[in-house]
């Protein structure tokens, strides 16, 4: 009797080891499907975690010298842009509005990047595309050595997305709507340690 009891008891807690191991993987599978829900419907042409983003020094609408890596702790929309590029001008105003939330977050940082000569040239497009002065830093990289040469962007509009270690975690190709909700998503999942895991290599 003492043995069948004994017996009884090792098939429970292996019976009960099974369904803790079973609940706690579904979980985590839970898990990870929630953190990259925002990401795939976004649609990224790339996402992973194993490639820091090249750092650079680029001038501002005021001449004043502007590092990426000055920006470390935040979650970085990086976007480039020209003013010859209608969907960039198109996709601007959804840059500002996530700007102007970015404003009230410590966590959020929207810097855009224009192959343009300077302030002059974007100055009058900025204030007729977006009604005003742009809320977010525009920094200028006329021979594109930073925008093609160090990201291989030859397209615009693109969008880089950093986490706040400075690994780029998804690069958009195209333009997006990013007043949407699912931006704000996507930027507090790459926020998170143990973000969606999912990689894209060419929109898959």
């Amino acid at each position: 009797m003492k043995n069948q009891a004994t017996l009884a008891q090792l098939i429970f807690i292996a019976i009960a080891a099974v369904a803790v191991y079973s609940f706690v993987g579904a979980a985590q599978r839970d898990m990870k499907r929630t953190a990259c829900t925002a990401l795939c419907k976004m649609q990224p042409a790339y996402a992973g975690a194993d490639r820091i983003a090249p750092d650079f020094e680029l001038p501002d609408m005021n001449g004043t010298p502007v590092k990426l890596s000055q920006f470390r702790g935040k979650v970085v929309f990086l976007n480039f842009w020209t003013k010859t590029c209608n969907p960039c001008l198109e996709e601007m105003p959804s840059i500002a509005e996530l700007a102007r939330i970015s404003h009230g977050r410590s966590d959020f940082i929207v810097l855009t990047v224009s192959t343009d000569e300077g302030p002059d040239a974007v100055r009058d497009t900025l204030k007729v595309v977006l009604q005003g002065d742009p809320p977010f830093p525009v920094l200028f990289d006329p021979d594109a050595k930073i925008v093609a040469d160090k990201y291989g962007t030859h397209l615009f509009p693109e969008t880089w997305i950093i986490d706040p270690k400075g690994m780029i975690r998804a690069r958009f190709d195209g333009s997006r709507d990013w007043s949407k909700a699912l931006a704000i998503e996507v930027g507090e999942m790459v926020g998170k340690a143990g973000a969606c895991p999912v990689e894209f290599f060419n929109g898959a």
